[in-house]
């Protein structure tokens, strides 16, 4: 269904479109909400891909190779164990298709399995509950909530902390308990 693997700068041309799209970007990084000129745009996918702190990586259709969006661990501590898991799913056909909770769980695996992570946490906006069931698919479990942390379309929300901890991942079956 999908394949993980790096972006390049030739990957650049759908995000013209989805960081343009209100719908696509109301729940995602607030830094989406500030693009809107190419340069921009631009600017921001050139930092994205020079990072080398983070990990992350397109989402690919293995059917037709297209990107979809991208997802990783970013604000990775070594010293702690832990990261901040992420996702982008830019292509609204493929929504509600069960990609995000697959990226999920390949990107879960990879950061207990490869970085030996203890702990990889996220936040939420609590309106998005296909981005939830995702999260709970894959393993996680809700820890807190941010009240009122989140202004999109004229009103606040809270976001979710949700984690998944290494312990409660089956290495074996690349799944969680």
């Amino acid at each position: 269904m999908i394949e993980l693997k790096l972006l390049s700068k030739d990957n650049i041309a759908p995000f013209f479109i989805w960081l343009r799209d209100d719908e696509v970007i109301k729940y995602s990084l607030t830094i989406f909400q500030k693009l809107s000129s190419e340069d921009e745009i631009k600017s921001w996918f050139s930092n994205l891909l020079s990072n080398t702190k983070d990990y992350t990586l397109g989402i690919y259709l293995t059917s037709s190779g297209s990107l979809i969006g991208y997802a990783g661990i970013c604000n990775i501590s070594t010293i702690n164990k832990n990261g901040e898991y992420f996702i982008f799913i830019g292509d609204k056909t493929q929504w509600g298709n069960g990609i995000g909770t697959i990226t999920t769980q390949k990107v879960v695996k990879y950061g207990f399995e490869k970085l030996n992570l203890n702990r990889i946490m996220l936040t939420v906006s609590e309106p998005n509950v296909g981005g939830i069931r995702a999260y709970e698919k894959a393993g996680f479990k809700f820890e807190g909530r941010l009240r009122q942390s989140c202004f999109r379309d004229g009103d606040y929300h809270d976001k979710l902390i949700m984690a998944i901890l290494k312990e409660e991942y089956d290495e074996n079956t690349a799944n969680t308990k």
